[in-house]
């Protein structure tokens, strides 16, 4: 879309809502004037008083005007074009409440809870080949509907399953199967969105393409992704889980790249750092699978402060393959790699309870009460260029005690995803994502929030200071010169496809992206 469409688009779009707008009184209308408008608009769905909310990060909190429990894309598009004739109402998409920075808040504006949605149904095409589902369904239960009822799962997760199709679908979705399939973001063939114009919209990479890769990792801007057609396969019966541990950095990026890179693999590919220590919650006890604790004696003298872990995974079906076939496909694709010796952790388990390790790990975390704490995560993009350097200066200095919770780092690849999409990433094939899922613990165990922070922070500078080739995932910036060199030479589409999508900044405020009045 040309600077001058998008300009001429603009403008006719903005005269002609000028006349339906609603009168503000001192620029500002009352709480009651604008519920009173939105129980006027004959929803299907509900509307609720707003409450001071807080989302997974726990650091922001916020107070929406109402909350919306919509059951189909036309109330949406109903409380939009609302907010389109009021002077500064915004909305917001809220799924499971995941966010970690205020992203899905909208302070005294409309939150869209996409969890009310009937669209939340699960539809498995006749073929196998993929399911219909709704933006506010969650991906676990997508994966139980498609499994248990049908025998199929899609082809891309992300770690964590608690999240909606709709909230990984307007980030990008990334797991260890991501350097096979792509993310999340290239599994999905058709959308239905609600544009921030009201408009309800189909769309796939062939019709109204522009909406399409728009929405897909725009962060919410473009659209509300109320329904998404997910590609499937045939979902395996078990899963060969295996860690193996490292104490050079170049040996094991030589390794997981040669595994990410080389046609006969795993079919799932992650690592991790952890501490050279016996700390139980960022060293040595967090690597074994099982009970067997990890032997420190076997790690070399000469190790670092912080040691490597490769994690894989190997599917197959109990009664298409013999046990000793595995071990043998295990075998071959190990014996090219340079892990330490006997420092190799291996188990076999259902292929749920594989996708679904998080949520046990959730259970846990809910237990001992540190899922409800804040949690100030930090999620990066790092050219292969520069994550040696990442590892000497961040891992092995800044992060040398750990970070209260797993250090993510393992390699896609770039030509899996499609430029077209709203996503922005560092040059090159080989990109590392780096992931620090903090868990804020009490004294004395670990950092508080605040330090938290601003060790993200640290971090983040000393990326910029040593030239890093890097981007945030799941973004969260202060300002919009901030904005404009995350998405450096895609600045410029971005604000293209918000002037023609969203003229008046209605949609996804808590990016604090763009501003309406």
């Amino acid at each position: 879309m040309s600077p001058a469409t998008t300009v001429a688009y603009t403008e006719r779009f903005l005269h002609e809502n000028d006349a339906e707008s609603i009168p503000a009184r001192d620029n500002k209308d009352t709480t009651g004037d604008i519920l009173a408008l939105f129980k006027g608009l004959d929803l299907q769905g509900s509307i609720e008083h707003g409450s001071a909310s807080r989302d997974f990060g726990g650091m922001h909190s916020s107070e929406p005007l109402a909350i919306i429990k919509p059951t189909s894309s036309d109330d949406i598009s109903k409380v939009i074009k609302l907010a389109k004739r009021t002077p500064h109402l915004t909305v917001a998409a809220r799924g499971n409440d995941h966010s970690i920075n205020g992203q899905a808040m909208a302070e005294k504006g409309i939150i869209i809870d996409m969890k009310s949605m009937d669209a939340a149904r699960i539809e498995v095409s006749p073929s196998g080949s993929y399911v219909d589902v709704g933006g506010g369904a969650l991906w676990e239960e997508v994966l139980k509907s498609c499994v248990l009822s049908h025998g199929l799962s899609p082809r891309s997760w992300t770690d964590y399953l608690g999240l909606t199709v709709g909230g990984t679908l307007s980030n990008a979705g990334v797991s260890g199967q991501a350097f096979i399939y792509g993310p999340q973001t290239e599994n999905v063939t058709e959308l239905e969105v609600v544009t921030g114009n009201g408009e309800i919209i189909f769309c796939s990479h062939n019709e109204n393409s522009e909406v399409f890769f728009s929405v897909l990792g725009g962060l919410g801007q473009f659209g509300i992704i109320t329904r998404a057609r997910v590609l499937l396969q045939p979902a395996p019966d078990m899963v060969r889980w295996i860690r193996a541990v490292y104490h050079e950095f170049t040996e094991f990026t030589r390794d997981i790249e040669l595994l990410v890179t080389h046609g006969d693999s795993f079919d799932y590919v992650e690592g991790f750092v952890f501490v050279n220590s016996d700390d139980p919650i960022n060293g040595w006890p967090s690597v074994p699978l099982d009970v067997n604790q990890l032997d420190s004696s076997q790690i070399p003298s000469m190790a670092g402060p912080v040691l490597y872990c490769l994690e894989v995974a190997l599917n197959y079906n109990k009664n298409e393959r013999l046990p000793s076939s595995v071990d043998m496909r295990v075998e071959k694709l190990l014996g090219q790699l340079r892990f330490c010796k006997n420092m190799k952790f291996e188990k076999d388990l259902s292929y749920m309870d594989f996708l679904l390790r998080v949520k046990h790990a959730e259970e846990q975390a809910k237990a001992n009460g540190i899922w409800d704490a804040p949690h100030p995560w930090l999620n990066l993009f790092v050219s292969k260029n520069d994550i040696a350097n990442f590892d000497r200066l961040i891992f092995k200095n800044i992060l040398k005690n750990g970070v209260g919770g797993p250090m993510l780092i393992y390699p896609i690849l770039h030509s899996k995803w499609d430029d077209r999409t709203s996503v922005v990433l560092p040059e090159g094939e080989i990109i590392y994502l780096v992931a620090l899922l903090r868990f804020c613990l009490p004294y004395p165990k670990g950092l508080s929030a605040e330090e938290m922070v601003a060790q993200n922070h640290e971090i983040v500078q000393c990326c910029m200071k040593n030239g890093f080739d890097f981007k945030k995932y799941l973004p969260h910036c202060n300002s919009k010169e901030e904005w404009k060199q995350h998405f450096g030479n895609q600045w410029t589409r971005f604000q293209e496809r918000k002037a023609c999508f969203d003229p008046m900044a209605i949609l996804a405020p808590g990016q604090k992206i763009f501003t309406r009045n």
